[in-house]
């Protein structure tokens, strides 16, 4: 399976877990090994994930921000920020694709700003 299929596996358990508070062990019962590693990190992580998407998401208040936006976010910044084997370029693209795909007509361009913002900023801390 694709790591773009897994990835998709991962928000969608995540924004499952948000909207129906069904336990994430019981959403990944048959998942594959990087969807469980993403869907756990994003939950351990989860505090954070969403203090950087309130920071760029400017005149946005986090609880007006859709749960599948937020949660395709989540993944993104996850892999952006805990996982050194994806490039901050991968998972952005990856995350504006699933908003292409699963979201209203301004989630892609919503997405791709915050994660944008949060992976220039990425870049300056680290020089």
């Amino acid at each position: 399976m694709r790591r773009s299929t897994q990835r998709r596996d991962a928000v969608f358990a995540c924004y499952q877990r948000e909207v129906t508070d069904r336990p994430l062990s019981v959403l990944l019962a048959e998942a594959k090994p990087f969807t469980i590693d993403l869907a756990n990190g994003v939950e351990e992580h989860r505090d954070e994930l969403d203090e950087v998407i309130a920071e760029y998401a400017q005149g946005w208040d986090l609880k007006r921000i859709a749960p599948l936006e937020k949660n395709i976010m989540r993944v993104a910044l996850y892999e952006m920020n805990f996982r050194e084997d994806v490039p901050a370029e991968v998972a952005i693209d990856e995350a504006v694709e699933t908003a292409k795909k699963f979201c209203g007509a301004e989630a892609p361009g919503f997405v791709n700003g915050i994660l944008g913002s949060a992976a220039r900023a990425m870049k300056e801390h680290a020089k």
